[in-house]
């Protein structure tokens, strides 16, 4: 299948690219972005075209993976999904809840297939711990994902300077805690210091979860656990945040598989939504002091 990649940046460049560079089956044609010297940059290095023409691009391809800002991946995904181009998508997909209602009504109207990079869903030890949870009668779950962005390649990223760990790292934390313990339903929140959030999500199953996050740690104090418990005890992951170059190729070859399948993916557009509205309803709470529902 042929790819296009829709950004310049690191992750862009040393993930997206770099991977669908060296996949078997995803052949990567070219590389846009909005300043077209970039592009031609992070093209350069795989031997592919840099475009400034998105039509261009997509005249060629027969999907794209896209990695930029979640405001600007919006309208660059309806776009694509309205020229019949499958989608590979970063979390969250959106800031808004309605912006992510309008790409699944996209995805739903075009008809293609849709995936979202939750990182840690497309590794081994992931699908290891999620088959023994769902063979647990559950009864709660936490998640600790205590990070600092000091010398990250993301140190100067203006919509995570924006919007904090809770938009940028909570979407891991519910990819890992919904499909254990069930849809939530409500959320209650409370800041610490920076932009550290604590949420306390109660799922649809009855169960609740807590959930720490932060981008402001010391360096020190940095850490990332999940686990849920249950019958069996605890079950307890701990996610490896640099194998997203292990990560990508599974994500691309499942999305290969859901577009000749005509099937949809756990990660696909419905789940990007819900993780949205989980997230808008956090910021909701924490903006109102008071445990505040999710919209459905």
């Amino acid at each position: 299948m042929r790819f296009g990649v829709l950004g310049t940046g690191f992750w862009a460049d040393k993930v997206h690219a770099a991977s669908l560079a060296g996949h078997p089956s995803g052949e990567l044609v070219g590389v846009w972005g909005r300043d077209v010297a970039k592009a031609k940059a992070v093209g350069a290095q795989y031997d592919v075209p840099g475009f400034a023409d998105l039509d261009e691009l997509l005249a060629q391809v027969d999907a794209v993976s896209l990695a930029v800002p979640p405001d600007v991946q919006v309208g660059l995904a309806e776009r694509c999904a309205a020229a019949g181009k499958h989608l590979l998508l970063e979390k969250p997909i959106a800031l808004k809840l309605a912006d992510a209602d309008r790409l699944v009504t996209a995805v739903h109207d075009a008809g293609v297939a849709s995936l979202v990079f939750f990182t840690f869903r497309f590794l081994t030890a992931t699908s290891t711990w999620l088959t023994q949870a769902a063979r647990t009668t559950l009864a709660g779950g936490h998640g600790s994902w205590l990070g600092s962005r000091e010398n990250s390649p993301f140190e100067a990223s203006p919509w995570r300077d924006q919007h904090g760990a809770l938009w940028d790292i909570g979407p891991h934390a519910l990819s890992l805690l919904v499909p254990t313990l069930g849809p939530v339903v409500s959320v209650q929140a409370g800041p610490g210091l920076r932009d550290t959030v604590h949420l306390v999500l109660q799922h649809e199953s009855g169960t609740a979860s807590t959930v720490t996050l932060s981008h402001t740690v010391a360096p020190l104090s940095s850490g990332i656990e999940f686990f849920v418990h249950g019958d069996a005890g605890r079950l307890v992951l701990l996610p490896d945040t640099g194998a997203a170059e292990e990560a990508f190729p599974v994500a691309v070859d499942e999305l290969i598989a859901a577009a000749v399948s005509g099937g949809t993916h756990p990660c696909g557009i419905e789940f990007g939504r819900d993780v949205v509205a989980v997230l808008e309803t956090a910021a909701r709470a924490l903006a109102s002091g008071c445990r505040e529902s999710v919209a459905r």
